[in-house]
């Protein structure tokens, strides 16, 4: 099975984006989903996402914390953590957050886009007392179910073609027309003759049929 990185690293990751979503919070005042687009925003979600050791690994999710601020130019005052051994339920939503973009190789901002960090936040009842993989199978039906339909099947629909009206129109394949329309097969990579064809016959510009 693929992961994102290492497994090796996996509990430093999730205790470091654990510690710095709750410092971020509860120390420096922050709303969760403000710090949670300025992570992103910063370029620090990417490189963590991605296994970079020195952000995973190599500093504390408080220097995290300010690492992300100082990328962002957001002035902060500096200062000493409280020590509080309850979890709460942001540094819960980060140890949560990191298991599942491991497991998923997910961006961040890929996440975020399906399912916010707030409603990772109202997951925390009942999530934190099941085990972590209840979570994961949550987080992947809310996933694939707010996922946007691919580009094809929209014009499609919006032609009022059925899948095998448009096989037969363009002479594509029935099957290659469900793969692409099912993110089976990436149409990006398709030949520009398909492409082209897609588009005449769907009335479209041959751009639009293209993902981002």
């Amino acid at each position: 099975m693929i992961h994102a990185y290492d497994k090796l690293y996996l509990e430093k990751a999730r205790t470091s984006l654990a510690r710095m979503f709750d410092f971020a919070v509860h120390d420096l005042g922050f709303e969760l989903a403000d710090f949670f687009k300025l992570f992103i925003v910063s370029g620090y979600a990417d490189l963590f996402g991605k296994g970079d050791i020195r952000t995973i690994a190599g500093c504390s999710g408080i220097e995290l914390t300010y690492a992300v601020l100082d990328k962002c130019n957001i002035s902060y005052k500096r200062v000493t953590p409280r020590n509080d051994m309850d979890r709460s339920r942001e540094y819960w939503a980060g140890w949560a957050l990191a298991y599942y973009q491991f497991h998923s190789v997910l961006s961040f901002a890929a996440i975020e886009k399906q399912v916010s960090i707030n409603d990772i936040i109202g997951m925390y009842n009942p999530y934190h007392e099941m085990d972590i993989h209840h979570f994961v199978d949550h987080m992947n039906n809310l996933i694939h179910a707010n996922r946007q339909e691919a580009n094809l099947k929209r014009l499609r629909l919006y032609a009022k073609l059925s899948q095998s009206e448009l096989a037969r129109e363009s002479e594509i394949p029935l099957r290659t027309i469900q793969q692409y329309e099912q993110r089976q097969k990436n149409i990006n990579k398709a030949g520009a003759d398909y492409i082209i064809t897609l588009a005449r016959v769907l009335g479209c510009k041959a751009e639009d049929l293209l993902e981002n």
